[in-house]
């Protein structure tokens, strides 16, 4: 095995590496890039892409100019130190570049604005704020005391709530669809500005969390929202050209 550090007399080689990354779990989330970014690159291959020389030494050029690499000298030790070639640097740019116009192509504006025409309620927002409390005896109560005096809501939050939010009254913001637990979501989503709805209990019961409607967002194609679409384009993008190959683990 190709060692990768040494302390004193003991080396640190790639199978020790490999071990920790998987004991840790971040060995498969680098499995599944490492395969994202393969697939992005033989689709740009199979549509015609092409890199230029002039953009890969742009690339290049860059890459040297962000790690201060001002001279070859300086850039060959870099290589050098990681073992790696001039001629697998070149090969790493030009993958990147391939990705980089294949995920352009993905989620151009076109494809934002009609992905969004078809499926806007998925990206229908609320502005919510919540209050956490320890116990579901202070959620009843607090509940209560609540729909007497909805307008207290962020001064209890200040002074009861023991989650982080506490200081800014409860405020959590502008939420999208996802940004909440299954069972949660739909009744927010489905609440009127307004409306006081739960509380809610940790899975454990070690908290109940109390939610404020303050307002509701219809979607618009802002750049959040144009962001969040994008995403999934690039999302259900990869997951159809995974279905394309034979993907196996070794």
């Amino acid at each position: 095995m190709a060692s990768i550090v040494r302390i004193d007399d003991e080396v640190i080689d790639t199978e020790d590496f490999v071990r920790v990354l998987k004991l840790t779990g971040q060995f498969e989330s680098l499995v599944e890039q490492q395969v994202r970014d393969r697939l992005t690159v033989i689709a740009a291959k199979k549509l015609g892409m092409s890199v230029s020389a002039d953009e890969i030494q742009a690339r290049a050029d860059q890459f040297r100019r962000v790690r201060g690499l001002h001279r070859a000298a300086d850039m060959n030790r870099y290589l050098d130190a990681f073992g790696v070639s001039l001629d697998e640097f070149e090969a790493f740019v030009t993958d990147t570049l391939y990705q980089e116009k294949m995920l352009a192509e993905v989620g151009r504006d076109e494809a934002v604005e009609a992905y969004f025409k078809l499926n806007s309620p998925k990206f229908d927002s609320v502005e919510v704020s919540h209050i956490v409390l320890e116990s579901e005896g202070q959620a009843r109560e607090m509940m209560s005391i609540l729909a007497d005096d909805p307008e207290s809501f962020a001064d209890m939050a200040r002074e009861h709530s023991i989650a982080d939010t506490r200081e800014s009254g409860g405020v959590i913001g502008k939420v999208l669809r996802g940004s909440l637990k299954t069972e949660i979501e739909a009744k927010v989503f489905n609440a009127q500005a307004g409306d006081l709805i739960g509380p809610f209990a940790a899975p454990d019961g070690s908290f109940y969390e109390i939610f404020s409607v303050t307002a509701k967002c219809p979607a618009t194609l802002d750049a959040d929202v144009a962001s969040e679409v994008r995403r999934v384009l690039r999302e259900e993008w990869l997951a159809a050209r995974a279905q394309e190959h034979i993907i196996e683990a070794r």
